[in-house]
């Protein structure tokens, strides 16, 4: 796939992350596709693949974005950048009302349309994804980067099932609720265009931006994802998951 991106697009990386972070999105489109067929899917294979998305971008986080950081600036600029990412995404989930995918509302709902919230959340969540496999791509480390688009992409499949199942249960049209899934994932490429236009045009903010993408990635499993995987009593379940995305992602990180 290396050789596939090079011949596209020669040595312009922008395009590149461009190009990675649309195909994450698209990916999240793909994922809710099942939708419009059917509804019987069960709590415990959804919060298994929610699980093995978290261990996908545990795996990303480590060695796609931290190693490569630290080899870039050392440890103290990744462990910073790393408190920085984390603390950002901390703080637009304290300030901004959003709903969580399968918890429920969280903030002033009542100011808000439950549609509106679930927006603000797609977009919060979505944005250290997108802004990490831009940032990766502007790196120029182009096995690392693919590793990461294939990365976010395995894990924005379950999360675009998460996102469009529940609508679908609250009698959503299906067609509806899928494009609400596809449109949570096309919110990445923003972000990525964010990040790789920064870190190529400033090179010496690369390492800062690869722990910063990390951070803000750390927040999201921790804060959003692993606790869903254990909201409904399927624990084990999720931890399974989340190990073998782990597996998984270390094994494709390895091979590309």
């Amino acid at each position: 796939m290396e050789h596939l991106f090079l011949q596209l697009f020669g040595g312009n990386h922008i395009l590149m992350g461009i190009t990675g972070t649309l195909l994450t999105g698209l990916a999240t489109g793909v994922g809710a596709l099942p939708v419009l067929f059917t509804t019987r899917i069960s709590e415990r294979l959804l919060d298994a693949l929610l699980g093995f998305a978290a261990g996908v971008m545990l795996a990303a986080t480590a060695f796609s974005l931290i190693v490569p950081s630290i080899e870039l600036g050392g440890i103290w600029p990744a462990t910073l950048g790393i408190l920085v990412g984390a603390l950002f995404l901390a703080a637009l989930d304290h300030l901004l009302p959003h709903t969580h995918f399968i918890k429920g509302a969280e903030g002033p709902s009542s100011t808000l349309r439950r549609t509106w919230l679930l927006i603000i959340a797609i977009t919060l969540h979505n944005f250290p994804e997108g802004l990490a496999v831009g940032v990766g791509f502007g790196s120029e480390r182009l096995s690392d980067a693919i590793a990461l688009m294939i990365a976010i992409g395995l894990q924005n499949m379950p999360e675009g099932l998460a996102v469009a199942l529940p609508l679908v249960r609250e009698r959503w049209p299906r067609g509806k609720a899928l494009l609400y899934a596809l449109g949570s994932g096309l919110a990445e490429p923003i972000a990525g265009v964010f990040g790789v236009v920064a870190v190529t045009m400033m090179r010496p903010l690369l390492p800062w931006g690869l722990a910063f993408a990390a951070g803000a990635m750390l927040y999201v499993v921790s804060d959003e994802i692993i606790p869903e995987t254990h909201s409904r009593g399927f624990e084990q379940e999720g931890t399974w998951g989340v190990i073998f995305g782990f597996l998984v992602m270390m094994f494709l990180d390895n091979m590309l």
